[in-house]
């Protein structure tokens, strides 16, 4: 098989998803993961396997149709695109202003104008808004001059972010004098019977401002690099991950992608953005363990328990992941292998290993 390089399998999967919606499902607004899988799936060194699981991606649920454009929005006029934050019939009119921004000013210019902007909504898409911006900043920083088409997924994942903008209650700040695993065994969790569904965690996503210590969590944590802070939210929520098998598989595994995605962007965001970014990943993760997680008496024991067992290598488990094919998983997969490269710990092989047998495969 010939081998296939990183940025032509990603630009071969964004042509081929070219004609994708922003959401699928035939109810619901569940997130367009293609180009982000496909992404994935090139990072973890798998460029010849991306064409064939963009096509079973295709198939596997319906997508809605693309957004079209009804009302321009004018990029300097704040009063034209602030009150459209948040509403997804105007999803096509975001695309298209974030695709006039690029056209008009190099995409680090975009970034750094529009990121600061969206962080307060940074839930949008069940986070998916940032980490598909997240996946297209990746790709475009791989190569000297960005293809069309990865400009556009660059424009769609933005648009995407402002059209889905979801600001939870609070102001998150890193003023505090704990760590994060310290802040993570302060919050009070959800000791009720009723087991956690989606239903049950969207409607309790939506109460945040009425449950006990979510309010002074949000300012719990200690200033910090903002990389270290984000090695300890993936390595500590990897251990969350792993010892809660008595909820839905998919939710949690974003409290590792979504501050995996944001250290993605880092890099090309001017420094005095870092400390907000940080700050906001850890009001979403906040909002994730009140939501989905139940009480932690259980979670040192199953996290010992999971990190002690006889773990498959990374190089097994991508393998696993790609023939697995879910595109939770995948993604779920590349994050702990690269948080796991920066600074490794065993959580991030045993979270893996878990949503492996906890995700269905496709």
């Amino acid at each position: 098989m010939t081998k296939v390089g990183y940025s032509d399998a990603v630009n071969d999967a964004l042509e081929r998803l070219d004609d994708l919606g922003y959401e699928r499902g035939i109810q619901g607004d569940l997130a367009n993961h293609g180009p982000m899988g496909a992404e994935a799936l090139a990072a973890l060194g798998h460029g010849d396997k991306v064409a064939s699981w963009v096509e079973g991606y295709r198939t596997a649920m319906p997508h809605h149709e693309p957004p079209a454009p009804r009302f321009a929005l004018d990029a300097a006029d704040e009063s034209s695109w602030r009150p459209a934050l948040g509403s997804f019939d105007r999803a096509g009119d975001w695309e298209q202003l974030m695709a006039r921004e690029l056209a008009e000013a190099p995409w680090r210019t975009v970034l750094a104008r529009w990121w600061p902007r969206l962080l307060p909504g940074m839930l949008a898409g069940f986070t998916h808004g940032t980490i598909r911006t997240a996946h297209a900043v990746r790709s475009i920083a791989a190569v000297p001059e960005p293809s069309p088409l990865q400009l556009t997924e660059l424009a769609r994942s933005l648009g995407y972010w402002a059209a889905r903008f979801t600001q939870l209650p609070g102001q998150p700040r890193l003023g505090g004098e704990h760590g994060v695993a310290s802040a993570i065994a302060g919050l009070p969790r959800f000791r009720g019977e009723v087991p956690v569904t989606p239903p049950v965690a969207g409607k309790r996503l939506q109460t945040l401002d009425t449950m006990p210590g979510y309010f002074e969590a949000l300012g719990q944590l200690a200033p910090d690099d903002a990389q270290a802070l984000l090695s300890e939210m993936t390595s500590e929520f990897a251990g969350v991950y792993v010892a809660h098998d008595e909820i839905f598989a998919i939710p949690m595994v974003h409290t590792v992608t979504l501050p995996a995605a944001v250290r993605l962007v880092l890099p090309y965001l001017p420094a005095e953005q870092h400390t907000s970014s940080v700050a906001a990943v850890w009001q979403v993760h906040l909002a994730f363990l009140l939501a989905f997680t139940r009480d932690r008496s259980r979670e040192a024991d199953m996290i010992q328990e999971a990190t002690d067992a006889d773990l498959p290598s990374f190089d097994e488990l991508s393998a696993r992941s790609v023939e697995h094919g879910d595109e939770h998983v995948i993604k779920f997969t590349e994050a702990c292998l690269r948080e796991h490269m920066l600074r490794p710990d065993r959580r991030f092989a045993a979270a893996a290993f878990a949503a492996l047998q906890r995700i269905d495969p496709r």
